[in-house]
C-alpha cells in the first residue's frame, strides 16, 4: 500500500511537472511574438512620425486569416499586419494608378512575412480595387513550411472611402514561391484593413 501510493505521488508529481514546463514554454513563446509585434509596430511609429509632416504616410493595419483553406486545419491561424504606401509616388500609366507598398504580418503561430512591391488602383466612386503583388522574405516559426524563404504574394483588395483620409477593406491573397522552393504548398489568407492618410 505504501509503495502504490509512492508511485501515484510520483506520477501525479511527473504529471504536475509536467505542465509546469508545458505552461513555461507558452509564456516564453507569447513573450517572444509579444516582442516581435512591438519591435514591429515601434518601427512601423517612428517610420510615420518621420514622414507625417511632409503628408505621404498611408499606414494600414489588418487582421484575419491565414491559410484559409488549409485541408488538414493544423496551420490555419490568425494573423496581424501593417502595411506602408507613399500616395507621393502614385504613377499613372495607361494600365492604371501604381504605387509601390511595403509590409509585414505575423501569425499566431510565429511565421513572419516581409514583403515589398507594387499595388495598383483602380476607382469607382467611393468603391477602390488595390491588386497588389509583392515578393518577399518569409520565416516559418512554428507555422506552415511554404518550402523557401523567398515567397511571392498576390492580393486583391477591395475597400471603401468610410471617414476622410481613411479607408475599410477586405482582401483575398495568395503566397506561393512559384515553384523555386523544395516544396511549394502555398497558402491562401483573407483579412480586414484600416487604411488612414496621415
Amino acid at each position: 500500500m505504501v509503495v502504490f501510493s509512492f508511485f501515484l505521488f510520483l506520477k501525479r508529481g511527473n504529471k504536475a511537472l509536467k505542465e509546469t514546463v508545458h505552461i513555461k514554454h507558452l509564456v516564453v513563446f507569447f513573450c517572444m511574438k509579444f516582442k516581435l509585434l512591438i519591435n514591429l509596430l515601434f518601427t512601423f511609429i517612428i517610420f510615420v512620425h518621420a514622414h507625417a509632416d511632409q503628408g505621404d504616410a498611408d499606414i494600414s493595419f489588418y487582421t484575419g486569416t491565414f491559410d484559409v483553406i488549409d485541408k488538414e486545419g493544423d496551420d490555419q491561424t490568425t494573423l496581424f499586419g501593417i502595411e506602408h504606401k507613399n500616395p507621393n509616388l502614385f504613377r499613372d500609366t495607361f494600365l492604371g494608378k501604381f504605387k509601390p507598398v511595403t509590409g509585414a504580418f505575423m501569425t499566431g503561430n510565429s511565421s513572419v512575412y516581409l514583403y515589398t512591391g507594387i499595388e495598383g488602383q483602380y476607382g469607382i466612386g467611393p468603391l477602390k480595387i488595390l491588386p497588389s503583388f509583392t515578393p518577399g522574405y518569409y520565416e516559418k516559426g512554428d507555422g506552415k513550411d511554404l518550402g523557401s524563404v523567398l515567397e511571392f504574394k498576390s492580393e486583391v483588395k477591395v475597400g471603401f472611402d468610410i471617414f476622410e483620409n481613411s479607408k475599410l477593406s477586405y482582401s483575398y491573397s495568395h503566397i506561393s514561391n512559384n515553384d523555386w522552393g523544395e516544396t511549394n504548398p502555398g497558402t491562401d489568407n483573407q483579412q480586414i484593413t484600416f487604411s488612414k492618410n496621415f
